[in-house]
């Protein structure tokens, strides 16, 4: 077993979030909490998470419990096959088998595609929350709201490589997705076009030391 922690944020939340989180870090050493005062939405989560954390390597999922804690440990070992100083400098897991309604999916793979042609990231599936990667290489990102939709095409910007595995879906156990096609489409279409002037803005020179 390999050191690690788990990091639960808790992002404004107003339901009992909050007190069942306090009982698992007082009966758990690895369990580390930070709180919102209010919600900022989850690139704002997954930051305060990453910022706060001590492994090298991350591993995000969402708490909705659509995405199986299982498949973390493939991510993982991908990490951890790299070669020294190469390989991945993140994992991001695809989706099969979703179990959403007919209208999410549609909806994903539209704006999937779209995605795609226009930044050429490599993914099928940017929804997938269950990623693997270098703190180091995040912590090099230019961040902005959402751009967690958009880590695979921004880690390629840096000159980073990006893998991608196959991973299992599940129904939502509990909670409401705050995402729709409408609140989606305006903020999407923003944030794509951002992030495509970003991706053309940079230039990676050979750099050798004199």
């Amino acid at each position: 077993m390999h050191p690690f922690e788990l990091i639960y944020v808790d992002d404004g939340s107003d339901d009992d979030t909050a007190a069942a989180i306090a009982r698992l870090t007082a009966s758990h050493a690895w369990i580390r909490a930070f709180k919102h005062d209010r919600s900022c939405g989850q690139s704002a989560a997954q930051r305060t998470g990453i910022m706060n954390a001590r492994a090298p390597v991350i591993v995000t999922i969402d708490g909705d419990g659509q995405n199986d804690p299982a498949d973390i440990v493939r991510l993982v070992e991908a990490m951890r096959a790299r070669p020294p100083g190469g390989g991945p400098a993140m994992v991001a897991g695809e989706r099969r088998n979703r179990q959403d309604d007919l209208v999410k999916r549609l909806s994903s793979r539209v704006a999937n595609a779209v995605r795609r042609s226009l930044l050429s990231d490599g993914t099928s599936d940017i929804g997938c929350s269950l990623k693997a990667f270098d703190r180091a290489a995040y912590l090099g990102l230019p961040y902005f709201d959402n751009i967690h939709r958009f880590y695979p095409a921004l880690m390629r910007r840096e000159g980073h490589e990006v893998a991608f595995i196959a991973v299992g879906h599940r129904r939502r156990w509990g909670g409401r997705t705050k995402y729709g096609i409408l609140n989606r489409l305006g903020v999407g279409i923003v944030d794509l076009m951002g992030t495509r002037w970003l991706m053309r803005r940079r230039r990676l020179p050979q750099i050798s030391e004199s």
